[in-house]
């Protein structure tokens, strides 16, 4: 089952299912947190309950997605307090995203910390059922105030060195009552970082991530994330300009999903009750790996198989002068 947000022409949010070239509106729950929700309080499947609040109205996806209807496509799952809706993600999960930040970082020697971080989740990341793995990397990206949906631009701000692609499934998730965290569903994504600025020196490497990113069009409900062959691509004025195929999923990862949530949501801070968490599981190759510079403009398309439709979003890039952040005593 899949499922997206939308804002319609009076600004209201509703939900819908995917039927093929028709989305069927939802009745009764105005977003995929509040759904959420209802399916815990009512101990029901989350899939039940969306079927049950199917309703007989039918919107055309196809103006939809090509951004030509009155109707908006939103992210596919928000909370309706943005600064509790944490980003986040989990980096050198797949072995090409490793052998580029390999070479980003390696400045003559023969194994970069990137590199050990890697192989340290082939020894150790796919612990026995009931076990703990060894830890992946961890990376902050912001609140859901940076979370863009399909069609939007992901922006490089004045101060950033560049922007570019990172595609990626995200998993989507809610802490319930009781602090347990419950996964919604997961996502196509477009993780988008400061590449360059990464590059200059592996410890720029958090500030590099505080940046947009993008998730959707699609929401899936518990979907088959073992093998997911994909395709990420980059279009300049509309021809395409470079494309890879790409995969992820369990069997081409160094680490388990369920020890990716866990070394997620071992902390405290992680399970508050009724937070919404975005967390991106990595990046199997990018176009910077192979020495592509994005252009203001450019579209990224990231697609992977029984996710939904490809997310495509354009760069921007503010070229405005970066103004000094003073802070004022009190």
């Amino acid at each position: 089952m899949r499922i997206v947000q939308l804002c319609s022409p009076s600004g209201d949010t509703r939900v819908a299912m995917v039927e093929g070239d028709k989305l069927r509106l939802l009745d009764g729950n105005e977003s995929v947190y509040a759904l959420a929700q209802a399916a815990l309080r009512e101990f029901r499947p989350l899939a039940q309950t969306i079927s049950d609040c199917a309703s007989e109205q039918t919107l055309d996806y196809d103006q939809l997605y090509r951004l030509e209807s009155e109707w908006r496509v939103l992210p596919p799952f928000t909370h309706p307090e943005p600064s509790r809706c944490l980003v986040s993600g989990t980096g050198l999960t797949h072995k090409a995203s490793a052998d580029n930040r390999q070479a980003m970082h390696a400045d003559k020697v023969e194994l970069s910390d990137s590199m050990r971080m890697y192989r340290s989740g082939l020894e150790g990341g796919r612990p026995k059922t009931g076990a703990i793995g060894v830890a992946p990397e961890w990376v902050y990206k912001g609140c859901g105030t940076i979370l863009r949906a399909h069609g939007e631009a992901l922006l490089v701000p004045p101060y950033a060195e560049d922007g570019g692609e990172e595609p990626e499934v995200a998993g989507l998730y809610i802490v319930d009552g009781e602090g347990r965290p419950r996964r919604v569903g997961m996502a196509m994504a477009n993780e988008f970082s400061d590449h360059r600025l990464e590059r200059r020196n592996y410890l720029y490497l958090a500030p590099s991530k505080l940046r947009t990113c993008s998730i959707g069009p699609e929401l899936v409900i518990d979907p088959d994330f073992s093998t997911v062959p994909g395709t990420v691509s980059v279009e300049r004025r509309d021809r395409v300009l470079w494309s890879q195929p790409i995969a992820t999923g369990e069997a081409k990862m160094s680490h388990t999903v369920a020890n990716l949530e866990h070394h997620h949501f071992k902390y405290d801070a992680h399970r508050r009750p009724g937070d919404a968490h975005v967390h991106f599981f990595g990046a199997d190759a990018f176009s910077f790996g192979q020495g592509i510079e994005l252009a203001d403009g450019d579209v990224m398309v990231v697609a992977f198989e029984g996710f939904g439709r490809p997310l495509r979003n354009p760069i921007r890039v503010d070229r405005g002068e970066q103004k000094l952040v003073a802070v004022i005593p009190l």
